[in-house]
């Protein structure tokens, strides 16, 4: 993997302890968790040692961290999924967005993975369209916020100690961002189950009646929308390092395999058709490296727009999904068990390919800066 090598000595000798650490002890443990839509709070307090809690804030480059999103991915999407959350999105904005009271209170539990945070925007009625048809309340009354209304698809919000709960001002009719912890009286969180992918996140429907909180819990730098806009964009872009990594799981995966698993008496790998296959899952998740790679060079020059991080996703995401189809395939039927990893990748794709932007969306996203017509609102 050549991008690693575009890595300064500090960064890659910490790269490849992470990588041997999430290989050793994250990628085989996860599997039963997957199974059992289980959480793994052992695991998540492992990876909090290794730094993974903190990779916002640490110093490091946007190629590091990609590439440390990338690797979990590897082991596991869902616990990638968590640390991408984790530290785009809660991490990031209470950093940038919060006050100081509200890092004091909250990041060094965060940063060691000691707390958790879930990032409540998606509604039942509302996901492309959350910008414009955000239906959650706040109404300020005697010092305190009270919300109402419901999320859905909030990852961790059945085990976060807070959610970012974003709701629109009945004041002032803007979208702005509140912590409301989850032990508040009217605030209720039901496990989403029966996924046939990113098992191991714990998905919530959310429902929050009359809570209220302290004024003091309105992000200062969240006032409106757009002030989250940088970080959600970044977020969507954060997407493309899962879906390199879901793809080099698929390869090693299907590799390992096609070199003990024997038909016809003789390996797999020495069929034709399994070799252009794996050439192909590893040329796409080299593609997709990549592209991600120099999204990491626009993002640390601090050029990187919504268009790009869209199309940035779109890509390798179909790409991903291509890659784990052929990982699949080759297994034969051994490729829906996940016995055998793959069929735990190949759900777990289906999810890359649909949130933080569905693909459709995304490509929509691009198609309208490069036509200058809007398909969508």
């Amino acid at each position: 993997m050549y991008v690693v090598d575009l890595l300064p000595a500090s960064e890659r000798e910490r790269y490849l302890g992470v990588r041997a650490f999430l290989q050793s002890s994250v990628r085989e443990a996860s599997i039963e968790y997957w199974n059992r839509e289980e959480f793994p709070f052992g695991l998540l307090k492992e990876m909090g040692r290794q730094g993974l809690g903190g990779l916002q804030t640490d110093g490091s480059s946007k190629l590091f961290k990609g590439l440390m999103y990338t690797e979990v991915a590897r082991a596991d999407v869902s616990l990638s999924a968590l640390v991408g959350i984790h530290n785009e999105l809660i991490v990031g904005m209470i950093n940038e967005l919060g006050s100081d009271e509200q890092k004091r209170r909250w990041l060094p539990g965060l940063l060691d993975f000691s707390q958790l945070g879930a990032f409540a925007l998606t509604e039942p009625d509302h996901g492309s369209d959350i910008a414009g048809g955000l239906e959650t309340s706040a109404r300020l009354d005697n010092g305190e916020w009270v919300i109402n209304g419901a999320k859905r698809w909030i990852g961790a919000g059945t085990i976060a100690d807070f959610a970012l709960v974003w709701a629109r001002d009945t004041a002032d009719r803007q979208i702005k961002g509140f912590i409301v912890e989850t032990g508040r009286p009217g605030y209720s969180a039901t496990k989403i189950a029966n996924k046939i992918g990113l098992r191991i996140m714990q998905n919530a429907d959310i429902v929050l009646t009359d809570v209220r909180i302290p004024e003091s819990n309105l992000l200062p730098g969240a006032t409106d929308f757009s002030k989250a806009n940088a970080l959600l964009r970044d977020s969507r872009a954060w997407v493309g390092w899962q879906a390199a990594g879901i793809q080099l799981a698929a390869f090693d995966v299907a590799r390992s395999y096609s070199l003990v698993r024997k038909q016809f008496g003789k390996e797999l790998a020495r069929f034709q058709l399994i070799q252009q296959q794996l050439a192909e899952i590893l040329g796409n998740a080299s593609a997709s490296l990549a592209l991600m790679a120099q999204l990491a060079r626009i993002q640390e020059d601090g050029k990187l727009d919504m268009v790009q991080a869209a199309m940035a996703k779109a890509t390798c995401t179909r790409l991903a999904r291509a890659s784990v189809a052929m990982g699949r395939s080759l297994l034969g039927g051994n490729g829906i068990s996940t016995d055998y990893e793959m069929g735990k990748l190949f759900g777990d794709a289906e999810i890359l390919y649909t949130y933080e932007g569905s693909y459709e969306i995304n490509s929509l996203i691009v198609g309208r800066a490069v036509t200058g017509k809007s398909a969508f609102a």
